[in-house]
C-alpha cells in the first residue's frame, strides 16, 4: 500500500492538496489493515511470494516470504500509526518552511514506510535484509534533501555507514546463519540451538549487533547526529520511529528468533553485549548533556534510548525481552514528541539551540508543555508510558545479577533529566534577554504542527494506563 501511495503522490505533484490527501489517506489504510492483522496472530499465517534458492536435503528453501508474528505487529502499527500523524506534521512543516522538492520528499517517505513494513513481517533474514537496504536507500534523499554542502556531506557518512556494516557485518551474519543452521527462517526459541557453541554464538552475535548499524551501537553512530541536517519530519519519524527503530527492531527479532533466549542467556554469549549496551546508554547520555543544538542533543538521546532495548536482548529474560519491545513503543512516541516540539519550535520562533529557548514557553505554551510530557517519558516517569518499558528493563538486569547496569540504567535516567528537563525550564520560567514575554520571540508553529505533537504527547500518557494489552502481546513472543 506505500509504494501504490508513492507512485500516486508523483503523479499528483502538481497538485499539492491531492498529492497530500492521498498521503493522509494511505496512513490510514495502512494502519487499518495492520490492525486487521492483529488478531491473526496466534495463527501466525504466512506466505511466501518467490522462492529464491529450493534448497537441498541438509538447508531448507529460502523464499522472500512474509509472516504475522506479535513482534512485527507491535512494530508495524507503531509506524503506521505515526506514520499518520508525522504527514500531518509535514504538512504544515514543508509548508509552513517552504521547503522544496515536496513531492519528492513525500514519495520517498512512502517507500519507506514501505520498507518498514517488509521489515517488520519479513518470515526470513534474507527478507529482513532486503527491505533493510531498501530502507536505506529510500531514506537517503530524505537526509540529503535540502541539497547543501553540510546535508550532502551528511549524507555520505548516512549512506557510508548504513551500507558498509550491512554488507560487511549483516550480510556476513547472516550467511553464516544459514551455513550453520541450513535455514533463515524466524522460529519461536531459535534456530541455532544445538549447532553452536557459547563462543561461535557471541562472535555471530557480534556480526549481527555491529552490522546492524541502523541501532546506532557505539562506536558506528555518527551517522544518526548527522542525519538532523534533514528536515524535522525526517528526524521524527525515520530518525526517532522508523530507521532506528528497524535497527533496534532486527536486533530483537534476531536475538528472539534466530538466536533464542536460551542460548542467549547460556555460556554468557550475550554478556558482552550487555555492557557494551550499557557504555552506550551512558556515553550518549553524557554527550547529550554538551550539545545546545536542541536536535543534536535529542540525537544522542536517541542513541543512548537505542542501547536500551539493544541490552534488553542482551538480557535474555522474559523481562528484558517485554522490556525491549515495550521500549519501542514508548520511546517512539516520547521521542517522536520532542522532534515535533523542536520543528515547531523552529517554524515558530526560529530558534535551534537550548540556550536560545528562555521565555519562549509562555509564547508556546502548547508545544513546551507537549515537550515536558515527551521528555517525562524518555526519562521514564509516571503518569508517561517511559515507566512501564524501564521498569521491565531493571527487572531484566535484577533477575540475570547484573548490578552494575541496573546502576547504569539509573544513572542514565539522571542524565535524562539533567539533558531534558531545563529545556521546558528555561522556556516557562526565564525572561528571555532583552524582551518581555509579549516580545517578538516567536510564536505557536501552525496548527498542522501542535496539533500532532499534542496527539503525540496524549499517547505518551495514554500508553501510562492502556500498557497492559502491548505487555500481553509481548508475553506471548517468550511464553511459548
Amino acid at each position: 500500500m506505500p509504494l501504490i501511495t508513492a507512485v500516486l503522490v508523483v503523479a499528483c505533484g502538481r497538485r499539492p492538496n491531492l498529492r497530500e490527501t492521498v498521503t493522509l489517506v494511505s496512513g490510514g489504510l495502512l494502519l487499518a489493515v495492520v490492525s486487521l492483522l492483529v488478531g491473526s496472530v496466534e495463527a501466525r499465517p504466512e506466505i511466501d511470494v518467490i522462492d529464491v534458492f529450493p534448497g537441498s536435503i541438509d538447508q531448507s528453501a529460502i523464499a522472500i516470504g512474509f509472516h504475522v508474528e506479535p513482534l512485527g505487529v507491535v512494530f508495524a502499527l507503531v509506524a503506521s500509526g505515526l506514520w499518520i500523524v508525522t504527514s500531518v506534521y509535514a504538512i504544515g512543516y514543508m509548508r509552513g518552511h517552504g521547503e522544496k522538492n515536496q513531492t519528492r520528499f513525500f514519495a520517498c517517505f512512502a517507500v519507506a514506510i514501505a520498507a518498514v513494513m517488509g521489515i517488520a513481517f519479513s518470515r526470513n533474514l534474507l527478507t529482513l535484509f532486503l527491505f533493510y537496504e531498501v530502507l536505506t536507500l529510500s531514506t537517503y534523499p530524505l537526509v540529503t534533501h535540502h541539497g547543501t554542502e553540510s546535508a550532502k556531506r551528511a549524507g555520505r557518512t548516512y549512506l557510508g555507514i548504513l551500507m558498509g556494516t550491512s554488507v560487511v557485518g549483516l550480510l556476513l551474519a547472516i550467511l553464516w546463519t544459514w551455513q550453520l543452521a541450513g535455514t533463515l527462517d524466524f522460529r519461536t526459541g531459535g534456530v541455532l540451538a544445538g549447532h553452536v557453541e557459547p563462543v561461535t554464538a557471541g562472535v555471530l552475535l557480534a556480526l549481527f549487533a555491529f552490522g546492524t548499524g541502523k541501532a546506532a551501537l557505539m562506536p558506528l553512530h555518527r551517522w544518526l547526529p548527522a542525519a538532523m541536517v534533514a528536515p524535522t519530519p525526517v528526524s521524527a519519524l525515520l530518525h526517532a520511529v522508523a530507521v532506528v527503530k528497524a535497527g533496534v527492531f532486527t536486533i530483537l527479532k534476531v536475538g528472539v528468533y534466530i538466536f533464542g533466549t536460551d542460548l542467549l542467556g547460556s555460556g554468557g554469549a550475550s554478556v558482552w553485549l550487555m555492557y557494551v549496551a550499557g557504555a552506550s546508554l551512558l556515553t550518549a547520555s553524557l554527550i547529550a548533556l554538551t550539545r545546545d543544538n536542541l536536535k543534536e542533543r535529542l540525537a544522542y538521546s536517541t542513541i543512548s534510548q537505542l542501547a536500551y532495548i539493544v541490552l534488553g536482548v542482551a538480557l535474555a529474560t522474559e523481562s528484558g525481552v517485554i522490556g525491549s519491545g515495550m521500549h519501542i513503543v514508548m520511546h517512539a512516541f516520547g521521542k517522536i514528541t520532542l522532534f515535533f516540539c523542536a520543528g515547531a519550535i523552529l517554524i515558530g520562533a526560529h530558534k535551534t539551540r537550548v540556550s536560545e529557548l528562555d521565555g519562549l514557553g509562555r509564547r508556546m505554551p502548547w508545544t513546551f508543555a507537549a515537550f515536558s510530557v515527551g521528555a517525562l517519558s524518555v526519562i521514564g516517569l509516571p503518569p508517561v508510558g517511559g515507566c512501564w518499558s524501564k521498569w521491565f528493563l531493571a527487572l531484566g538486569t535484577v533477575e540475570v545479577g547484573q548490578w552494575p547496569l541496573l546502576g547504569a540504567l539509573m544513572v542514565s535516567s539522571l542524565l535524562n533529566i539533567a539533558y531534558l528537563v531545563p529545556i521546558p525550564l528555561r522556556g516557562f520560567f526565564r525572561e528571555a534577554p532583552g524582551a518581555t514575554a509579549e516580545g517578538a520571540t516567536g510564536g505557536e508553529a501552525p496548527l498542522a504542527c501542535v496539533i500532532p505533537l499534542c496527539l503525540t504527547a496524549s499517547g505518551c500518557v495514554v500508553l501510562f494506563f492502556c500498557a497492559d494489552p502491548i505487555y500481553q502481546f509481548l508475553l506471548s513472543v517468550v511464553s511459548k
